[in-house]
């Protein structure tokens, strides 16, 4: 299986980065490869600490459920059918928007997860990023 090369992911950052400036929000972009590890992140001056690992594990989020994680927003409420599963996987996996699997030839090879803004600007600048690829 391929996974998402240095230069891609630098790529995809640089979309990213581009929105954030654009809407005036510093992010923290992070990329992983097809296993969900760590190729590269960016915490912008005056993202959110918090957010480095929350910008990570949403692209770990993309690459272990294949899907957007803003698909799992109403699925994991009180009630619904996935109630709970942001304590799985040791607390990596993380059910709002910002995290979007990236793929190639139709195999998911990378994700990209952002964070520090509301969940509406690390969607966008998610989508920028996901659009470069």
């Amino acid at each position: 299986m391929e996974s998402i090369s240095l230069e891609d992911a630098r790529r995809v950052i640089a979309a990213a980065e581009d929105k954030a400036h654009e809407i005036g929000q510093p992010m923290d972009i992070a990329v992983v490869d097809d296993g969900g590890h760590l190729r590269a992140h960016v915490r912008m001056d005056g993202a959110l600490i918090a957010s480095i690992h929350i910008s990570t594990n949403k692209a770990y989020s993309a690459i272990a459920l294949k899907m957007e994680t803003k698909n799992l927003v109403e699925l994991t409420q009180p009630g619904q059918p996935l109630f709970g599963l942001s304590d799985s996987a040791g607390g990596r996996i993380v059910v709002f928007p910002g995290g979007i699997p990236l793929t190639r030839g139709g195999q998911i090879v990378g994700a990209i997860g952002v964070s520090s803004g509301t969940v509406e600007q690390d969607q966008e600048v998610a989508d920028a990023g996901a659009a470069a690829f």
